[in-house]
């Protein structure tokens, strides 16, 4: 009788310690993820952590003026090398004194109109969203999502400012509207065209006004990887 309970207790504590391990080897619920971070995949974010060097000249063609800048970005460093006509600076963005501030203003205004899905999880801290499923975009009038997102009316070098970015269905920025301090009326409306794949990330090379006589566009483009 000892050694049938003996058994029958063994084989319990076998049974609870399957019962145990089965659960432990269940796969945890995978968290859903935000409109922002699909936006951002959609253009190569995953591919991001691995840039070593991030080159682009910003280039601004109004009619029969042109206006451009270079920059040199090493995001693992936080350094950046700014080219402009005739003069080259590079700084830390850590360590930044006046002149450097305000090379880094124009550094972040350029390199938002190129890597601003990016920007969604970068600035998810700073701004407030909303997603809206049907809307028509305001260019080509086709019907998009659209995500607007409102920054905070303290720090940064866009307070207060809002954007509302057109995509459709594969969550690739079609069109955007700057709406400065939040304002009904758009401050400007531009394309976002001419896309390239560098090195896994999907970059837009062009932006265009719907009345034409305006493009600002990005060539030099070049990604360096670890």
């Amino acid at each position: 009788m000892k050694f049938i309970c003996l058994f029958t207790f063994s084989l319990f504590l076998m049974v609870i310690s399957c019962k145990t391990e089965s659960k432990k080897a269940e796969p945890e619920t995978s968290k859903e993820i935000t409109i922002l971070e699909k936006i951002a995949n959609a253009h190569g974010y995953e591919n991001w952590k691995s840039v070593k060097k991030f080159t682009f000249t910003f280039n601004v063609d109004r009619d029969t003026t042109h206006f451009e800048r270079t920059w040199v970005w090493k995001p693992k460093l936080n350094h950046v090398t700014a080219i402009f006509q005739n003069d080259t600076l590079t700084y830390d963005r850590k360590s930044m004194d006046s002149i450097a501030e305000k090379t880094n203003a124009g550094f972040i205004n350029d390199r938002y109109w190129i890597l601003a899905p990016f920007n969604l999880v970068w600035d998810a801290n700073n701004f407030t969203h909303e997603h809206f499923k049907n809307e028509t975009s305001p260019i080509s009038q086709e019907p998009m999502q659209k995500l607007t997102i409102l920054y905070g009316k303290k720090g940064g070098y866009t307070p207060g400012d809002a954007y509302d970015f057109y995509f459709k269905d594969d969550f690739i920025i079609r069109e955007w509207v700057f709406r400065k301090a939040n304002q009904t009326e758009p401050s400007m409306t531009t394309t976002w065209e001419d896309y390239v794949d560098i090195k896994g990330l999907k970059l837009v090379r062009e932006h265009k006004k719907a009345e034409g006589g305006f493009s600002l566009n990005f060539t030099n483009l070049n990604v360096q990887m670890e």
